[in-house]
């Protein structure tokens, strides 16, 4: 009867044991987290490629023409970065060592400012709404 009692373990315990194995691997949360804004990113690109079609099919006929043509060449040229600044942060770095992680802060703060500038761009971008001016003079 003895024995019995030794291989019932209470609850507290048994739940002690069940988190302490589970750990987060701050670098495979991250790594995730970039591959989502990656999808997103790949998303706006496809409409930046949509507008630039657009936009080389009227011509100069678009009141905007010049102004609109180099936003979205920029808003692309940007994603292009990101892109590359994106697989730097997945493939070069792992924030779980404590050497790298300040270079990764930095990497990621100038992700993050040109993201913002690229949201910008396509704000303005969206303000001209091209769709609707199908039929230019």
């Amino acid at each position: 009867m003895a024995s019995n009692q030794v291989n019932v373990k209470s609850s507290r315990e048994t739940v002690s044991e069940t988190t302490s194995l589970y750990t987060l691997d701050i670098n495979n949360y991250a790594t995730r987290k970039t591959f989502v804004q990656g999808m997103l990113d790949l998303a706006l690109l496809t409409a930046n490629a949509a507008q630039l079609k657009y936009l080389l099919s009227v011509g100069e006929a678009h009141p905007f023409y010049t102004l609109l043509l180099v936003m979205v060449v920029t808003s692309i040229s940007l994603q292009a970065l990101q892109a590359i600044i994106i697989i730097a942060l997945g493939t070069l770095f792992n924030i779980n060592k404590l050497e790298e992680q300040r270079k990764s802060d930095i990497i990621n703060n100038l992700l993050i400012c040109v993201s913002v500038v690229s949201v910008v761009i396509n704000i303005i971008i969206s303000a001209f709404d091209m769709k609707n001016q199908s039929t230019v003079k």
